[in-house]
C-alpha cells in the first residue's frame, strides 16, 4: 500500500495551492484520510481530516481557508488551500486508515510535499 502526494510549492501570502494524495495497492478500503503538516522545528500537526462518509474536521488555524475532500471511487484525497499565510509554510503529509485484510488495518504515511508561502 502507498500513498503518492502531489502538489504544492511555492505562494505569495494571499495565494492558493493544491494538494492531492492517492492511495494505491491491495487493500479492502481506505477509511479516514488526513492531512497533517510539519514546520521547520516544530511537530507534526493535524490541519485537517475526513471520514469515508465525508465529515470532516479542520485545525482552527485553517477553518475558512482550507477545504479538505475526497474521492472514495479513487481512493484520493485533496486539500484546496487559499488565502494562504506565512505560517502555513510547511511540509505537508497525507494519511489514511487502510484495511488491508478482513483483520488488519493500519495508518498509512504519503511522502511530504512542501508548502512554502511567501510575502
Amino acid at each position: 500500500v502507498q500513498l503518492q502526494a502531489s502538489g504544492g510549492g511555492s505562494v505569495q501570502v494571499g495565494g492558493s495551492l493544491s494538494l492531492s494524495c492517492a492511495a494505491s495497492g491491495r487493500f479492502f478500503s481506505v477509511n479516514g484520510m488526513g492531512w497533517y503538516r510539519q514546520a521547520p522545528g516544530k511537530q507534526r500537526e493535524l490541519v485537517a481530516t475526513i471520514n469515508n462518509g465525508g465529515s470532516t474536521n479542520y485545525a482552527e488555524s485553517v477553518k475558512g481557508r482550507f477545504t479538505i475532500s475526497r474521492d472514495n471511487a479513487k481512493n484520493t484525497v485533496n486539500l484546496q488551500m487559499s488565502s494562504l499565510k506565512s505560517e502555513d509554510t510547511a511540509v505537508y503529509y497525507c494519511n489514511a486508515y487502510i484495511v488491508t485484510t478482513p483483520l488488519y488495518a493500519s495508518t498509512y504515511w504519503g511522502q511530504g510535499t512542501q508548502v512554502t508561502v511567501s510575502s
